[in-house]
C-alpha cells in the first residue's frame, strides 16, 4: 500500500505527464495482464507474449520495480520498432489508474534510464527531462555513485564498464570523418581515449536534429548506449537522441 501511495505521489510532481503521454506511443495495440516479470527487460504477459518497455534501458538492480505491475492491466501503444530481434512486443504501457506511463514512472523514481533508442524527437525530450530531474534528485539508483555519468577521462571505469549501457559526459577534442564513419574524439590517443562513431549518412538526420557532429567540437555532451572496446572505448551513435548538449 505505502508503494502505491508513492507511486501515485511520484506521478503527480511532474508538469511534464501530458507532454511525454502526447509525444511517446503511435499505433494502439490493445491491453494485456502482466503475469510475471521475467527479466528486468521482459515482462510475461497472461497470453504468453513478451513485452519489453519501449525507450527504456532497467538495469538488474531495478527489476524488483517492476514486480509491482504483476497483475495489473496495461494500455500498449506501439513503439516506432514494435518488435524487437528476440520477437517481444515494444511499447509503451499505461496502467488504467494513472495518468503516467510505466515509462515515465520508472524513469522518475530513478529506476531506469533513457535507451539509446526512443524513437522521436518530442519524446526522447520529455522522457529525458524526466530522468535529468530524477538524476538531480539522486532519486533510487541514482543516489549510487556507480550509476551516475562517466568522466570521459576516467579510463578506469571506462574499462571497468566494458559491454554495459552507460552514460559518459564530456568535452570533445576533435570531430573527424574517415570513409563512411564519423568520430567525435575526447582525446588524442585512440588506444586510450573515448571516442564515438556516427555513421556518415546519417549526418543529414543529425543535423536536423540540432546535434551537427562537427559543431561538437569544443562542446561538452552527454552520450549514452553500448560501450564496447575496440583499439579504444567507444560507442557506436545510431541516433541523435543519444547525444545531450551540456554546454
Amino acid at each position: 500500500m505505502v508503494a502505491r501511495v508513492c507511486l501515485v505521489a511520484v506521478m503527480m510532481l511532474s508538469p511534464l505527464a501530458a507532454a511525454a503521454q502526447t509525444a511517446c506511443g503511435g499505433q494502439a495495440l490493445g491491453t494485456v495482464t502482466v503475469k510475471a516479470v521475467r527479466d528486468a527487460r521482459t515482462l510475461l504477459t497472461d497470453d504468453g507474449r513478451e513485452l519489453r518497455l519501449a525507450a527504456l534501458e532497467i538495469p538488474p538492480a531495478g527489476a524488483a520495480a517492476l514486480r509491482r505491475l504483476e497483475g495489473r492491466v496495461l494500455t500498449l501503444t506501439a513503439a516506432a520498432e514494435p518488435r524487437d530481434r528476440y520477437g517481444r512486443i515494444v511499447a509503451f504501457a499505461t496502467a488504467p489508474d494513472t495518468t503516467r506511463s510505466v515509462q515515465e514512472m520508472l524513469l522518475s523514481e530513478g529506476q531506469a534510464r533513457v535507451s539509446a533508442r526512443i524513437g522521436g524527437k518530442a519524446c526522447a525530450e520529455a522522457l529525458l527531462t524526466i530522468e535529468r530531474e530524477a538524476r538531480a534528485g539522486r532519486r533510487g539508483l541514482w543516489a549510487d555513485p556507480n550509476f551516475a555519468p562517466l568522466h570521459a577521462d576516467d579510463y578506469r571505469r571506462l574499462r571497468a564498464e566494458n559491454g554495459r549501457f552507460v552514460l559518459v559526459e564530456g568535452k570533445v577534442l576533435s570531430v573527424r570523418e574517415s570513409g563512411a564513419t564519423i568520430y567525435v574524439n575526447f582525446g588524442r590517443r585512440f588506444t586510450r581515449d573515448f571516442s564515438l562513431t556516427i555513421v556518415r549518412r546519417l549526418r543529414a538526420e543529425f543535423t536536423a536534429a540540432g546535434v551537427e557532429p562537427k559543431a561538437l567540437e569544443g562542446r561538452r555532451i552527454r552520450v549514452r548506449g553500448w560501450l564496447e572496446r575496440r583499439r579504444g572505448p567507444i560507442m557506436d551513435v545510431i541516433a541523435p537522441e543519444q547525444i545531450e548538449l551540456i554546454q
